[in-house]
């Protein structure tokens, strides 16, 4: 394509843009959002091509969790984790006592989601969902997304443009998207005026991620859970929730004192068997609806505890195994599929039907049913 053929195709893109966004913003009225929102919404609003490569960007190389870990629970991230901590202790402590959530933990978000306000994106966030529902891969849930948007200008709780965050649409300290906005922000700083700032109200991200966690089901007073030492007969293909108590009469010990008191907790070993074991609880259930990541909820756990000044992971990581990339995790799925083990599509993510495939396969072969992917196993495979 030469370089006036190139031009050509980009204006006919912004003309099919600009005619869609007309077309969206009488759907949005008719929503009921006002002119004047409309206005400072939508009037020289441009379609960003970087969201959309963003957006169609698949990395081939996929980070193992410790170096996931390594980055996010750094020693700078700790070390400015109990800074903050300290800075703003009055105010996190008055969230703990509202809704219950550790004031460490709701830091930890703070830490993990934005490094504590510093890194929260400077996207437009009209301008990324407006491109993400004109042209990205979910388009439906981009324009659910920028409708909300719109309705959380029109209430009074950012200006058009100050709502900015990632290229997907999350916004501020927190890294709500809209319809989190409006599900969990509160305003939390005791003036009165009812705005929601998840951009510039310290104690609005507090109480706004606390109030996210305890609708999700935090249990004040609970530990996330726990690091754990594993019997060498441990059934590693066990994958339902038991008690403490249960666990404890398999032989799953607390490697520091006592294991916490469950009634519904799970074993789980994010790098096989090879590496550290966790006992977890409700509380991590709880981080996993903020993000539905083992790797997440594990930085949030362990970052929060580092701040608390508690000890953090013991047993060393496998770091000599070499994490698996998306085609080889293809691979491995095919491979599945073609021996017996339905796994499903090969889309190269290790999602739960991946590794219960993989585990009954590891069970078959008399290895260690862990679940956990390497390159070893997919020579096996073969």
């Amino acid at each position: 394509m030469t370089e006036v053929d190139a031009r050509a195709a980009e204006e006919v893109r912004y003309a099919n843009f600009n005619q869609w966004l007309s077309e969206f913003r009488r759907y949005a009225a008719n929503q009921g959002i006002s002119e004047a929102t409309l206005a400072s919404a939508f009037d020289g609003l441009r379609y960003r091509e970087r969201v959309i490569e963003l957006d169609r960007y698949q990395p081939e190389f996929v980070r193992a969790i410790w170096q996931y870990l390594d980055s996010a629970v750094s020693t700078t991230r700790i070390t400015n984790g109990q800074e903050k901590y300290a800075q703003h202790r009055e105010t996190a402590q008055q969230m703990q006592q509202r809704y219950g959530v550790p004031a460490e933990i709701i830091v930890a978000i703070w830490g993990v989601e934005s490094n504590y306000g510093s890194n929260f994106g400077d996207f437009s966030t009209l301008e990324s969902l407006a491109t993400l529902a004109y042209d990205g891969r979910r388009r439906d849930f981009a324009s659910s997304e920028l409708l909300a948007a719109l309705r959380i200008i029109d209430q009074g709780d950012i200006a058009a443009e100050q709502m900015k965050g990632s290229w997907a649409g999350a916004m501020g300290h927190t890294q709500f998207i809209p319809s989190s906005f409006e599900a969990y922000a509160v305003d939390g700083d005791g003036d009165g005026d009812g705005r929601r700032d998840i951009w510039g109200s310290i104690p609005d991200v507090m109480a706004s991620t606390a109030n996210y966690l305890a609708r999700a089901g935090w249990q004040a007073g609970q530990p996330w859970g726990a690091e754990v030492r594993l019997p060498d007969d441990f059934d590693y293909s066990q994958t339902d929730r038991k008690s403490s108590a249960e666990w404890a009469a398999q032989g799953v010990r607390a490697v520091r004192g006592e294991l916490p008191s469950f009634d519904s907790a799970a074993v789980i070993v994010p790098a096989g068997a090879s590496g550290p074991a966790f006992i977890v609880g409700p509380n991590f259930r709880a981080i996993l609806r903020y993000n539905n990541a083992t790797s997440y909820a594990l930085a949030v756990a362990t970052l929060a505890d580092a701040i608390a000044g508690r000890e953090g992971i013991s047993q060393a990581w496998p770091r000599d195994e070499a994490p698996l990339t998306r085609d080889d995790v293809r691979t491995l799925q095919q491979r599945l599929n073609n021996a017996g083990y339905a796994v499903g599509t090969a889309d190269g993510i290790m999602g739960p039907n991946t590794q219960a495939g993989l585990r009954a396969f590891q069970r078959d072969q008399g290895l260690v049913p862990d679940g956990f992917a390497t390159q070893s196993l997919l020579e096996r495979l073969r």
